[in-house]
């Protein structure tokens, strides 16, 4: 069958699914939502310094913009009206006016003035002749064609008005933005305070990268790959550390971070077996949780909540469905904390390159690669046979990953599915 997807939601096949109490992806962010509000503080940054922020006041013109009338091209000021009779038409040259000039003053008249792009109009000047439409001998130009008045002219204020909002609150500053501040006359802007983010990876297996391994350890892979993935102008990752499996020392740092952060982001420890201590210690702190698993592969037992001031995020231990839970939950969380109001833009359709087979039950976030575009422009996707919750070099070799609906079997090749790429990092 193929699958064409609604991008306003979803759309996973997994609302009616009722699997022990799981949620579905579109419930899961609807919760975030109702639960998730803007931190409180404010602060003034340069906008050399303000990449990547979120406003949180309005940006308002301090001049008109354009602030005085002026030319749109290099060629020649003059009145529409002194252009009577038939052509053509000779004019005698009497000023000339470069960007950043204000030229002598004089009304125009009768005559010309050499004017180049961006120049103010001299008075009584109403329209611009292209250089290219005048044969200039000496002090003089000569038109062969009448132009009407406004020609070439932008008029001041005609793109925004003085005291005129160009940018709201929730806006995310990059270069445009930016360079519209400063079009308005602004060298400041008052962004919202950096967001406070710990990261705490949990396991007793877990040995730092470089060390040897003894029996029955492995590597910590989640510390160098979630740190990456949440770093942004916005966040202060306060922390990035390790916990054992105790439930008393997981209490104990979950307190202290909550205190600290405004989101406690953990991985590990969420699922029910007997040693996965995370959510026992949330409910013995407190914790308000608002769900405890998302239908969902991988990424299942993905959890969220809020202890104390801070919220929580808990990840699952394997690299890849943490990756992934941090890609849609993640970034939903710390946007809304920001007050950022720019929506989530990067999903687009695709078409599989392949079939693909899937077990019906849960939706299902496979790592993809995109290898060009078929005969009717469509991006394709290919993908792997399967996804693996703990193989890493998967994320290291895909673009992102395309949704496969929870009733699903079998996708033929040419299947529209929704793409939702990776984050740079």
């Amino acid at each position: 069958m193929t699958i064409q997807q609604d991008m306003h939601g979803w759309g996973c096949g997994c609302d009616t699914a009722g699997q022990g109490g799981l949620i579905s992806i579109d419930a899961a962010l609807a919760r975030i939502s109702a639960l998730v509000q803007p931190v409180a503080g404010q602060e003034d940054l340069p906008l050399a310094a303000a990449q990547g922020r979120v406003l949180a006041a309005p940006v308002l013109a301090r001049a008109a913009l354009p602030p005085f009338d002026n030319s749109a091209m290099d060629g020649y000021a003059l009145r529409a009206a002194a252009l009577t009779g038939d052509g053509p038409w000779t004019l005698p040259v009497s000023d000339r006016i470069a960007a950043g000039q204000a030229g002598q003053g004089d009304d125009i008249a009768a005559n010309a003035v050499r004017i180049f792009t961006g120049a103010p109009l001299p008075p009584g000047a109403d329209a611009v002749v292209m250089q290219e439409h005048v044969t200039r001998v000496g002090d003089q130009i000569t038109l062969r064609h009448a132009v009407p008045a406004g020609e070439n002219i932008r008029r001041a204020g005609e793109e925004i008005a003085h005291g005129a909002q160009v940018l709201a609150p929730g806006a995310r500053l990059g270069a445009r933005q930016l360079g519209t501040a400063a079009a308005a006359g602004h060298a400041h802007v008052t962004v919202t305070r950096r967001l406070r983010v710990a990261l705490l990876i949990t396991g007793d297996e877990v040995t730092q990268p470089g060390h040897a391994l003894d029996p029955a350890r492995i590597w910590d892979v989640n510390t160098p790959l979630l740190s990456t993935a949440i770093a942004a102008p916005d966040i202060d990752l306060i922390t990035a550390s390790p916990a054992g499996d105790d439930p008393d020392s997981l209490r104990a740092i979950l307190a202290d971070l909550a205190r600290r952060a405004d989101l406690v982001v953990t991985t590990g420890g969420i699922s029910v077996g007997e040693e996965d201590h995370l959510r026992p210690a949330m409910r013995a702190l407190g914790a308000d949780l608002a769900f405890e698993g998302v239908l969902m592969k991988p990424g299942k037992p993905v959890s969220f909540g809020r202890l104390g001031g801070a919220l929580w995020l808990g990840l699952p231990g394997n690299p890849m469905s943490a990756y992934m839970c941090w890609q849609i939950f993640g970034t939903d969380i710390v946007r809304r904390l920001a007050g950022a109001s720019d929506p989530d833009t990067r999903r687009r359709h695709v078409v599989a390159g392949s079939a693909i087979r899937h077990r019906p039950g849960r939706c299902e976030l496979r790592p993809a690669r995109l290898s060009g575009h078929d005969h009717q422009g469509r991006e394709v996707a290919q993908c792997d046979a399967a996804t693996h919750s703990a193989r890493i070099t998967q994320l290291a070799a895909a673009d992102g990953v395309v949704l496969i609906p929870a009733e699903a079997d079998e996708l033929p090749a040419g299947a529209l599915l929704e793409f939702i790429p990776f984050n740079r990092t």
